[in-house]
């Protein structure tokens, strides 16, 4: 891919630190997302709305939480990958954690994307869950 990802990787980041208006500037209607669920299972999602409601979902147990990019992006051909970091504030509700309401939280991870037509299609991630898990003192 010869194609400048930078914008694009800009408002990826944008919107997973709350810009959630522009999940449709990065991702295709039929956006496929592979992702581990809190619980250990694979996370079926397919399509903006869905990728908006869990991102926002994922915001909405902490006061603040802040992603930056640390590697990246490595593109080869239509493939876009790279590794972030993140930092916040526990706000609470999320079931099971026994982490007091203003515990900090701080874990990373990679992602793969996909780019089709200049917009992610698809999107592989992996992250240190068990360590935000650990942090908020939820127990497997």
């Amino acid at each position: 891919m010869t194609t400048n990802v930078s914008p694009l990787v800009d408002k990826w980041f944008r919107m997973w630190n709350g810009d959630l208006a522009l999940v449709e500037d990065v991702a295709t209607p039929d956006i496929r997302v592979h992702a581990t669920k809190l619980d250990g299972g694979e996370l079926p999602l397919v399509g903006r709305e869905e990728l908006t409601g869990w991102v926002g979902g994922a915001r909405s147990a902490f006061t603040t939480l802040d992603y930056a990019l640390e590697v990246g992006p490595v593109v080869e051909d239509d493939l876009v990958a790279m590794r972030w970091s993140a930092a916040g504030v526990y706000g609470g509700g999320i079931p099971g954690a026994a982490a007091e309401r203003g515990a900090k939280v701080a874990f990373t991870g990679m992602d793969i994307l996909r780019v089709v037509d200049g917009k992610f299609a698809e999107y592989w991630i992996n992250s240190d869950l068990h360590v935000m898990l650990a942090q908020l003192k939820i127990s497997a």
